[in-house]
């Protein structure tokens, strides 16, 4: 029988790890408390115009499996719905993933015979794409004006197309795009380029240039979006030239193009080495009447930090600064990202001071980085410090960045930092996960390593 001989490190930590231990510190089933019954909001004297009270109690909740009870109440306190309440209710739905609610819902609109709008269901058909429900994104538009009294127009229809396309339904999606007209639906520049992007993205230029050519046959007005679709893919290829000729052309009949379609070019020339160039058309803009924006700095941003020259990247920021454009959140994360990649954290951390003190709020991809960064060069002082404004912020950093920072911690002795980043685990119900668990036994159990080594062993079998 052995003899298991403990020495603690501290007691603060022996008692933190019992704590963990005895909740397993992992997600439990927790049952929210059952919503209250709402009372109807009166309005006040100095309000334009009452509020909906289901609206607001509506509003107000955010826990999604109390949504259709808080329906049901206001239901059976005889309060009349109509079509804000089922759409607002339907989206918050449909959002959460609640989708056998949004049955229910749909439900007791068809058999009260309830009118909705086409908004409502164009919502819901996108939302049941994203989820990846194509087949019950198709019902829900062939049942618009037989089930629900709503009639289709070319938006739905467009909304529809795009669901198949981004599904992978290409041959439905064809098939419907060809019966179109046939259905009353006049086809659209959105319909036209709905399928011109579904031919590029799956590399075939020739079928998108024959749905280009239709579209001009059938005199409908080709947009920008149009071109810059093409000009994108050709640039992606490595045919700048042709991409320069398409626009040209497209110049040419009189459509001028956008800060996307200069951003497309500069991305294809600087991908083919040709910086100067991408770096000349960006100051060529203006001169044919498109404003330089943020999109088109940082093209060359991105160039430029990829290459390593983070001096010329930072006098972009300089130069925007003169032409009166604010950087935004996206250009700070361009630069911040290669420094904490290529192992200068603390030249990254501060650009976010930099963020900061002109006013610019970081995000939490910016916090991420940085705190990685950290992590990376094994500066766990630095990362903590990152990680409190991270969280006063009220951002969050991902589970790993949670595990690697206490692991770092507590292998240095830092106890109390430590357990400061397992409350913060404990609040957020995150599991600690192996590597942590060790370290922890690891440190309860470092005076005996005989035992520490039996604890690895189990924690690692489990």
């Amino acid at each position: 029988m052995i003899n298991l001989r403990f020495k603690s490190t501290t007691l603060k930590l022996q008692n933190q790890l019992n704590k963990f231990m005895q909740s397993n510190h992992i997600h439990g089933n927790t049952r929210s408390k059952p919503s209250k019954k709402p009372r109807p909001h009166k309005p006040t004297k100095n309000q334009l115009r009452p509020p909906i009270p289901f609206l607001d109690h509506l509003k107000q909740c955010n826990n999604p499996d109390e949504f259709l009870s808080i329906f049901n109440d206001f239901n059976e306190m005889g309060y009349k719905h109509d079509y804000p309440s089922y759409a607002s209710l339907i989206y918050k739905l449909a959002r959460s993933r609640k989708f056998d609610d949004v049955d229910t819902i749909l439900n007791f609109i068809r058999t009260r015979d309830i009118r909705c709008g086409e908004p409502m269901f164009i919502g819901l058909i996108r939302h049941y794409g994203k989820a990846g429900l194509i087949d019950e994104a198709v019902k829900v538009f062939r049942e618009m004006g037989k089930s629900y009294n709503c009639a289709r127009t070319t938006q739905s229809f467009n909304t529809i197309l795009n669901v198949l396309v981004d599904g992978g339904r290409i041959s439905k999606a064809i098939e419907l795009f060809e019966k179109g007209p046939k259905m009353g639906f006049r086809l659209n520049p959105v319909s036209f380029n709905v399928m011109i992007k579904m031919w590029l993205e799956n590399g075939d230029w020739e079928k998108a240039r024959k749905v280009f050519d239709e579209m001009l046959e059938r005199e409908v007005e080709p947009t920008v979006v149009t071109y810059n679709s093409q000009i994108g893919f050709l640039c992606k290829r490595g045919e700048v030239d042709e991409a320069k000729k398409l626009f040209e052309d497209m110049r040419a009949k009189g459509r001028h193009g956008n800060a996307v379609t200069y951003a497309l070019l500069m991305e294809g020339l600087c991908a083919c080495g040709r910086f100067k160039d991408a770096e000349k058309l960006m100051f060529d803009m203006e001169y044919h009447g498109c404003k330089v924006q943020l999109v088109n700095y940082g093209v060359l941003m991105t160039d430029l930090a990829k290459r390593g020259l983070i001096n010329e990247a930072k006098g972009l920021l300089v130069e925007m600064k003169k032409r009166r454009i604010k950087p935004d959140v996206v250009m700070y994360n361009i630069l911040i990202g290669h420094l904490c990649k290529e192992g200068a954290v603390s030249e990254g951390y501060k650009l976010l001071v930099d963020m900061k003190v002109n006013g610019l709020e970081p995000n939490a991809a910016t916090y991420r980085m940085v705190v990685d960064g950290f992590i990376r060069v094994e500066d766990f002082a630095g990362g903590l410090k990152v990680l409190n404004a991270m969280l006063h912020s009220n951002h969050s950093p991902r589970i790993e960045t949670f595990r690697s920072l206490c692991s770092g911690l507590l292998r240095c002795g830092e106890i109390d930092d430590g357990c400061f980043v397992l409350e913060e685990m404990k609040k957020r119900r995150m599991s600690l996960g192996c590597d942590l668990w060790e370290v922890l036994a690891r440190q309860s159990c470092k005076d005996d390593e005989f035992v520490a080594e039996c604890l690895s062993d189990v924690i690692c079998s489990v």
